[in-house]
């Protein structure tokens, strides 16, 4: 999948985060949104591999429970670097991170067939 298509799919990831997880939201529009897709899309390919890594123990010990957590520490670490993206917490975090990845896997799985 071309880098464009990732940026436009964690635009609207993150917009129906923000319309499901409470403690989710953003300010700005369509620009705003593929902004902000393109900084999801970079911490996932350049920080999310190291943090995986490191915590890999703990995401063996969990059944890869803990694959969760680390998804929403990227969220966390996404609104951290945005200032229009808030999140209220680590629970919003972790399910803001988990609508982001299913909707991607999901449009992904379809996009195959």
């Amino acid at each position: 999948m071309n880098v464009l298509a990732r940026v436009v799919l964690n635009g609207v990831g993150l917009l129906l985060a923000a319309r499901i997880v409470p403690g989710v939201s953003y300010d700005g529009g369509l620009v705003y949104l593929l902004l902000a897709g393109a900084v999801i899309g970079l911490i996932n390919v350049l920080v999310k591999p190291v943090v995986t890594i490191l915590a890999l123990p703990a995401v063996l010990l969990t059944f890869g429970l803990f694959y969760l957590v680390i998804n929403g520490l990227m969220f966390w670490l996404a609104a951290g670097l945005l200032d229009g993206l808030e999140v209220a917490g680590c629970l919003p975090a972790i399910l803001g991170g988990l609508v982001l990845t299913a909707f991607n896997v999901v449009v992904r799985a379809l996009r195959r067939n």
